[in-house]
């Protein structure tokens, strides 16, 4: 059985780089696949606005359908702005690449982190969220919705790590079922409505009461809670962004294809938003942020489900299948939101690499095609934000929208920069007019998200701080990450002109050994190979025995190499070593010391951790000595061969001639606080 199956059943065969073309997603695939976190947004973004009003009881509640309807005119703006975004910046770079490019690279590292964070908490939030819309409908799932949520994740991961491609084949269905039941929910409510008949949600015969201590909100206490609820609302707004830094994605031609979908998701997300709205108060749902204090009648043992549940349970009440549908693809794509930030968070990651402000790991694509390593990255970020909040999609949605809003305002200003130079220089008037028309949209897609992060922060700011932290926290990491990247750049470069650089004299070999077998004599060949201009054998006297022992087996095969024993009081080997390495420097600084360790290569994981451990500390401590070189020896074990035997390679020239060519024991790869090997030679 080849060794990597279990790795193709579970993500597939390895794609050739030249098949990159094929994952490429035509319209009807990328809506689902960078629309899904825009469009499953309109499913908890109004419970939001209704949760926040709550707070001032029943009076505040009728001001939920003026708030939706400012959403909807913010998103529409914040929509049109980055159609431009997508023709001037088809790249791929989104928001990071519209800031860096017209506001410097400072003013990109924080769009950068508020993206960054941005996508972490979408897969926390949608996870949970769709899990709470699951248990709504499922109550007896009630308190198991931490694993559930982290399963969901580790799921979700494993279904990107097969390709965007693939993934979004898979994801189309639920997204599209999704918009399917809540447009058929508004129109069967809008039908039922006009027929005159009445759909009471579960909640509406509780009283809504003020949360205590707010009894009387007026003036500005009122201004302020509305704000809140604004603010809160605008949650529908995330994953808008997540298109324009997925152009390379689309199939050609790439701008245009983005600005299309661009526009279908604003038009359906709107549509949906302001309906569920309108079904909510059409419903007389009552939701509370403590409902065992606000909701009169209630009772202490009620349980509030989510209120496109409620909603959905009312419009349905004479179609109960209708109910469950609604239910069983709100969980579905709220769940598949995430792959939004799946599909933009690795691609950022990438981008951010290549600019080496993150690892290069992040910037290779794995067997897919897809980045493997952001994927992997984010799914442990965001477990370990559902794990802190408790898998609460409610104090998750607190931290979440003000990454959103600071990467939202950065690339608008960033676009009306852009447009501004570009007149400077364009002479052609069609050119000309459409340029201001499109400074004039990002303007006012500006003043818009402006005003919105003012709130957010203004409301928002005793959770949000969690957010601004984590933010300021990777932008420092990143700069330090790029100052190392152009220091090592720095030190490795090529002079131009050859540099005045004596080479070493001579060269001492040292092979560690710890008994005569097999990896110690083919250690000693390797080495006498290299002709280095003085060659040893090296080993630590950790048990005197097994010292006298290997020394009478060396003396009887007659060796030609001297061996070397150091002594170790203590009974530690990497110690000793470093102390012999070091001194031999010491006397000749000019010299060259070159360390050949044997070491076992083993077929399974387990087997690592019984070998090569004194071997790996070794390595490790004399790679940071300047003028010794390390050249690791393998010995492959027959686990490691056993499915394609080879004939073992002999060493003859470490021997005498005549002498056996193997002998038991083991290559010098004991702890520091163990024998160097047992009596009878075994490994």
């Amino acid at each position: 059985m080849p060794a990597d199956l279990p790795k193709r059943i579970l993500i597939g065969r390895a794609l050739r780089s030249d098949k990159l073309g094929e994952t490429l997603l035509p319209k009807r695939l990328a809506l689902p696949v960078f629309a899904s976190d825009a469009l499953s947004s309109v499913a908890y973004a109004p419970e939001e606005i209704l949760l926040t009003l709550s707070i001032a009881g029943a009076s505040a509640i009728h001001f939920s359908w003026q708030i939706g309807l400012v959403v909807a005119v913010v998103m529409l703006a914040v929509v049109a702005s980055y159609r431009q975004n997508v023709h001037a910046y088809p790249s791929g770079g989104g928001d990071y690449e519209v800031a860096t490019v017209n506001h410097g690279p400072n003013s990109g590292l924080v769009v950068a982190s508020a993206l960054l964070v941005d996508y972490v908490l979408t897969v926390a939030v949608s996870t949970t969220s769709g899990v709470a819309n699951v248990v709504s409908a499922v109550p007896s799932l009630r308190g198991h919705e931490l694993p559930l949520s982290i399963l969901v994740v580790i799921l979700l991961m494993g279904m990107n790590l097969r390709g965007v491609r693939e993934s979004g084949s898979a994801f189309a269905v639920p997204t599209y079922a999704f918009m399917a039941g809540v447009m058929g929910m508004v129109v069967w409510g809008a039908i039922r409505s006009g027929l005159g008949q009445t759909m009471n949600a579960e909640s509406s015969g509780f009283h809504l009461q003020a949360t205590p201590g707010n009894d009387s909100l007026a003036g500005f206490a009122m201004v302020f809670l509305l704000l809140k609820a604004f603010s809160s609302g605008c949650a529908a707004l995330t994953g808008v962004e997540a298109i324009s830094n997925g152009v390379p994605a689309f199939r050609k031609p790439k701008s245009k294809n983005a600005a299309t979908t661009l526009l279908m998701m604003a038009s359906i997300a709107v549509v949906m938003f302001m309906g569920i709205i309108w079904l909510a108060r059409l419903t007389h749902v009552q939701m509370a942020e403590d409902p065992a204090e606000q909701l009169v009648g209630a009772g202490p043992g009620y349980h509030q489900k989510t209120a496109l549940a409620q909603i959905s349970e009312a419009v349905f009440s004479n179609f109960t299948p209708g109910f469950y549908f609604v239910a069983t693809v709100t969980g579905l794509i709220l769940v598949l939101a995430a792959n939004t930030a799946f599909n933009g968070f690795p691609v950022l990651g990438s981008i951010l690499a290549q600019d080496r402000y993150l690892p290069r790991q992040l910037h290779t694509r794995g067997d897919r095609l897809a980045f493997s390593n952001g994927i992997i990255l984010l799914a442990g970020v965001a477990i370990l934000f559902i794990i802190a909040f408790d898998a609460d999609p409610t104090r998750l949605i607190q931290l979440y929208i003000v990454g959103v809003f600071v990467s939202f305002n950065m690339s608008q200003s960033g676009m009306i920069r852009h447009w501004t130079r570009l007149l400077r220089t364009e002479t052609d008037p069609k050119k000309r007019s459409h340029m201001q028309r499109s400074r004039a949209i990002n303007a006012f897609g500006l003043v818009m998200t402006m005003a919105v992060l003012i709130v957010v922060l203004a409301t928002k700011i005793s959770h949000a701080w969690i957010a601004i932290a984590t933010m300021v926290v990777l932008f420092v990491m990143m700069k330090a990450i790029r100052r190392h990247y152009e220091r090592v750049s720095t030190e490795l470069v090529a002079a131009e002109e050859p540099e005045d650089v004596a080479p070493p004299t001579r060269v001492h070999a040292i092979v560690l050994v710890s008994k005569l077998h097999k990896p110690a004599l083919r250690a000693l060949a390797y080495a006498r190979l290299a002709r280095a201009h003085t060659l040893e054998a090296v080993t630590v006297n950790v048990d005197p025995a097994d010292t006298e022992a290997l020394r009478k087996d060396w003396d009887a095969r007659g060796i030609e190499v001297p061996l070397k024993v150091l002594d170790s009081p203590f009974r530690e080997i990497t110690g000793p070593v470093l102390d012999y390495v070091k001194n031999l420097r010491r006397s000749s600084p000019r010299d060259v010391v070159s360390v050949y360790i044997p070491e076992y290569v083993v077929g399974h994981w387990y087997e690592h951790l019984l070998h090569n451990q004194s071997a790996l500390r070794l390595k490790g401590r004399l790679l940071f000595k300047p003028g010794v070189m390390v050249t690791s020896v393998p010995w492959q074990l027959e686990s490691s061969e056993r499915r394609k035997p080879q004939k073992a390679w002999s060493a003859p020239g470490a021997v005498r001639r005549g002498e056996p060519r193997h002998h038991g024991g083991r290559p010098f790869e004991t702890s520091d606080t163990t024998r160097t090997g047992n009596k009878d030679g075994s490994p």
